[in-house]
């Protein structure tokens, strides 16, 4: 059904967004993402399936979110004239989210970590369909940058049950290399939206300043918003 993506098959730049071959392609990248964060919901479920009740019947609920959401974007790449299957992608979620050890780095990673950077990459491409007329387009990506506070919400919630807190150097430490704090986040920040979520001023200060040390990082680790 899938096949992986060429290389140089990036996100198309805002002036190719106005063909809708182009926005179809990027739809279809995020189409991808929400089907990983859904199959890793599910993976979770077996891997931690010690885990609160509570916090298993959380993933299952959010699993059936990421299944609403592809259906979303799956309905909107076909008004484009594409159809699922049509571009490459890549396993970005499932090559870096199965290396988490135990459940709280997963939620770390899953939802403080790429879920939350979807609050700013959602709220971008809204804004870049928008501009380019396809008002349908940015009203999904709206709506699923709303719906993804709750998911983010829910992984804060777990962490700061098991940890005590919100504190950026422990969440940090939970990221499997080479993940890091670097690729959790678009910019602008959506600070509005993570406080929502549960997440502290301090908290998302320190994520925003954050730089990497130039040693023991790869030169370049690519984030999941280049599909």
């Amino acid at each position: 059904m899938f096949r992986a993506a060429r290389r140089g098959e990036r996100t198309p730049r805002l002036e190719a967004l106005r063909e809708p071959q182009y926005r179809a392609r990027a739809l279809h990248a995020f189409f991808h993402h929400e089907l990983q964060a859904a199959e890793l919901m599910c993976w979770a479920l077996l891997a931690f399936a010690d885990a609160e009740l509570e916090f298993r019947r959380g993933l299952l609920g959010i699993c059936l979110d990421e299944i609403r959401h592809m259906n979303l974007y799956r309905a909107h790449i076909e008004q484009l004239g594409s159809k699922i299957g049509d571009f490459g992608v890549r396993e970005w979620f499932w090559k870096r989210v199965p290396s988490c050890p135990s459940k709280l780095a997963f939620v770390s990673v899953m939802g403080m970590g790429l879920e939350a950077a979807n609050l700013e990459y959602a709220g971008d491409f809204a804004a870049r369909f928008r501009a380019v007329g396809d008002e349908q387009g940015a009203l999904i990506q709206e709506r699923i940058a709303k719906e993804e506070i709750a998911h983010v919400g829910f992984a804060t919630r777990w962490f700061a049950r098991w940890t005590g807190g919100c504190d950026f150097e422990t969440w940090a430490a939970e990221l499997p290399p080479p993940l890091s704090p670097w690729v959790m986040h678009g910019n602008p920040i959506a600070e509005g939206a993570r406080k929502k979520a549960g997440m502290s001023a301090e908290f998302i200060r320190a994520l925003a300043a954050y730089v990497p040390e130039p040693k023991g990082r790869k030169p370049h680790e690519p984030s999941p918003s280049e599909p």
